[in-house]
């Protein structure tokens, strides 16, 4: 809360001489006290703050309305206001601070709503300033302070109480602009990235009901699909009951349920065991571009935790409710296989009735499936990867420009 002397970030753009002023928040923000007393919103024009996508309306974002009995006292959000939601995130203890881009709307009182002092600030400065984690956290950190339950006891009004470093105006505005084209960009790849899963689903969708079919390398038509059973499509190896006793900070690495993403292994929260590990369980060493599925609740949000060991999880141990996928048909076509909704469908009604849901063989070996020949099998798994390779690609430049995006905001900004 202390005024410091102007300070130059360590970037800028050349045209920009003066230093940032070390200001009180309240003088680039004020409070909106406008109220939704004669009900001009309903509850489906409440929104929500997400740390990803902004202000976004509450039902298109989260499925459903979680509005009080009465919105008449809920806040109103135009666009161009700022937005403070007291409510912790796992990256933001202390809430996120977002500006509406778009259309109006009402926020429950959980949430503070500011007008910008346009004669002073930019709105978009101001977001992109906190959409760096450490910026939030930093300001609001000395201001809140926790309740038993986790919430946030600040008024609206000590909110804008600290300050921060901001240029004139019109070095806001530039610098807005700046991250807003990146922005741009950002979104247009992630629009890709969607059309791409999209197109992927229609092609498995075609594929997997016969409506597309291949040819052999000689032209000729390949066999019918053979009707048969999962259990005979593939079996599920089951790792070792590994003791969490055992971990070590550097080691070989283990696969647990929580490494098992949605297509993709997960690599935020590793676990190693000891080196002599690998030599003493060797029957449970997973080697890249193996398949492993998540045995207890394989299913999140109507999709299988099944995925590829890849680099990173090569020569690591299997541990126990996580199961490699055995098998003498091509392992890429079963995994494409295995993501098909009426069969994830069918596994879930299968192992439904037990708390934590546990996937075995046992539920699901008598599904009935119809798979084709080995050969035909290759060719779909070529043509499904190449979509996927188009989509890691996408994911990529997305993460690169993130992290492209992340180191300018660290470098133009003053703090």
């Amino acid at each position: 809360m202390d005024k410091r002397e102007s300070k130059i970030p360590l970037i800028r753009f050349p045209e920009f001489k003066e230093g940032w002023e070390h200001k009180q928040l309240n003088e680039l923000l004020k409070v909106s006290k406008k109220k939704n007393k004669d009900l001009k919103y309903s509850k489906e024009e409440v929104l929500s703050v997400s740390g990803e996508l902004g202000i976004v309306n509450q039902i298109e974002h989260l499925g459903r309305s979680y509005a009080g009995a009465s919105v008449h006292n809920y806040g109103l959000v135009e666009n161009g206001d700022i937005v403070y939601t007291k409510s912790p995130l796992k990256e933001n203890p202390y809430g996120i601070i977002k500006l509406n881009k778009g259309v109006p709307g009402i926020v429950s009182t959980l949430y503070a709503v500011y007008k910008v002092k346009d004669n002073n600030a930019d709105g978009e400065f101001i977001e992109h300033y906190f959409s760096l984690d450490a910026n939030t956290n930093r300001y609001l950190r000395p201001l809140v302070r926790k309740g038993a339950k986790n919430d946030m006891k600040i008024n609206n009004e000590y909110v804008l109480h600290d300050r921060i470093f901001v240029p004139k105006k019109e070095e806001q505005k530039r610098i807005a602009h700046f991250f807003n084209v990146i922005d741009t960009k950002i979104n247009q790849l992630k629009e890709k990235q969607n059309l791409l899963e999209e197109y992927k689903k229609g092609v498995m969708q075609k594929i997997f009901t016969q409506k597309i079919r291949f040819k052999k390398e000689d032209g000729s038509d390949f066999e019918n699909w053979d009707n048969t059973t999962l259990g005979k499509v593939f079996k599920i190896f089951n790792g070792y009951a590994f003791s969490s006793k055992d971990s070590c900070e550097n080691g070989v690495k283990w696969v647990k349920i929580a490494d098992v993403g949605i297509q993709r292994m997960q690599r935020e929260n590793v676990s190693f065991l000891p080196f002599e590990f690998r030599e003493l369980h060797k029957k449970f060493l997973l080697k890249k571009g193996d398949f492993v599925i998540a045995l207890t609740r394989p299913i999140l949000n109507g999709e299988l935790k099944i995925a590829e060991i890849d680099d990173f999880f090569h020569n690591s141990l299997l541990n126990q409710r996580v199961g490699k996928i055995i098998s003498s048909n091509n392992l890429i076509f079963i995994y494409y296989f295995l993501q098909q909704q009426w069969l994830i469908n069918s596994i879930e009604k299968n192992i439904a009735g037990t708390d934590p849901p546990n996937l075995s063989a046992k539920e699901i070996d008598h599904i009935k499936v119809s798979i084709p020949k080995v050969k035909e099998q290759e060719k779909i798994a070529k043509i499904l990867s190449n979509i996927d390779n188009k989509i890691a690609k996408s994911i990529n430049q997305i993460d690169n420009l993130k992290n492209y995006k992340k180191a300018l905001l660290q470098q133009m900004f003053c703090y």
